[in-house]
């Protein structure tokens, strides 16, 4: 898995490249997870595409477990890109993606630029 540790308003985020093996267990999201943790990230930014789509599809309990792993383990999670298709085709996921956008721990994001943002203050 190709990643970068970048800094961001003084806090480190690991960066995964859109391309790579899916994100498709929660061994996946372990290996992330350790990664961060030998760079030091307080934060993990992976692009929604390397999401399984079954992460998506909240009946399947991935995006839940995956989550939980990095509430378990202290590391922010950022969902990087375009996810409106399947928060259209479900407004369980909506209502989710919202929820998780209120915290301080897990959000979805349309950019790197909105994550930014969001790590200002």
């Amino acid at each position: 898995m190709t990643t970068t540790l970048q800094t961001i308003h003084d806090v480190p985020v690991l960066l995964c490249a859109p391309e790579g093996e899916a994100i498709a267990r929660e061994s996946d999201a372990l290996d992330l997870i350790g990664d961060a943790g030998y760079q030091g990230a307080e934060w993990v930014a992976i692009p929604a595409e390397r999401f399984d789509e079954a992460f998506f599809q909240l009946r399947t309990r991935l995006a839940g477990d995956i989550i939980q792993k990095f509430v378990q383990y202290r590391v922010g999670l950022a969902v990087i890109g375009d996810i409106s298709r399947h928060t259209a085709a479900s407004s369980a996921l909506s209502d989710f993606v919202r929820e998780c956008n209120r915290n301080r721990q897990t959000w979805f994001l349309p950019d790197i630029d909105a994550l930014r943002e969001r790590l200002k203050g």
